[in-house]
């Protein structure tokens, strides 16, 4: 999973980056929080991020307000780290868009577990938007074949959604009141009514 992590204190940047990457983890480090919004604003940007909520330019808390306020396509699951244990704090980053919190100093294991919990609900959302895109294209599918009219390869008259046979102009007319006026094509009047005069004429003579 690739997971970025926006921390300013170096040490504990640092400690995070190689227990992520232990763990099989591609991370991006970021020291601010001007930057980390950059980062989680890009086309590929990481699906899951930690967020420290001290930070220079933005702290977590506004990262995530600023994030939560943007149209997204990609589901984006954020942990903010604070070494604020308050209920009041925890509530208070919970209601700006984290999805959960980890206190400094963290326990390794809770860490993975909080972790593993977030790519959980990543790949869930992943999913979840694969399958709506498969469901709009059979939608779409559907649509095509509604817009598909039954008709009769010899006499031409359309079948309706009662099952009767229409001829086309009856047909047109029942749906949206066009009204017709009759004339005769080139090909028709050089074909099919050069003709019938001529026939015509034969029996005539």
């Amino acid at each position: 999973m690739r997971i970025l992590i926006a921390e300013d204190d170096a040490i504990s940047a640092r400690l995070l980056e190689t227990t992520l990457m232990k763990w099989g983890h591609d991370v991006t480090v970021v020291t601010t929080g001007g930057a980390a919004y950059a980062a989680l604003t890009q086309p590929d940007a990481p699906h899951l991020a930690i967020l420290d909520w001290m930070m220079p330019e933005l702290d977590g808390v506004e990262v995530c307000l600023k994030l939560r306020s943007l149209p997204r396509e990609n589901f984006l699951y954020l942990i903010l780290l604070t070494a604020r244990g308050q209920k009041a704090d925890i509530v208070a980053g919970l209601e700006a868009g984290a999805d959960d919190y980890l206190i400094k100093p963290f326990d390794r294991e809770e860490l993975r577990a909080r972790l593993n919990a977030g790519i959980r609900i990543v790949e869930l959302q992943a999913q979840l938007g694969d399958r709506v895109h498969q469901l709009e294209d059979a939608l779409q599918k559907v649509h095509e074949l509604q817009g598909l009219l039954p008709i009769c390869c010899y006499c031409k008259k359309v079948r309706d959604d009662q099952n009767y046979w229409l001829d086309v102009e009856t047909y047109i007319t029942q749906r949206s009141g066009t009204m017709f006026s009759h004339g005769i094509c080139p090909d028709c009047r050089d074909g099919v009514l050069k003709e019938q005069l001529a026939e015509l004429t034969a029996r005539k003579t």
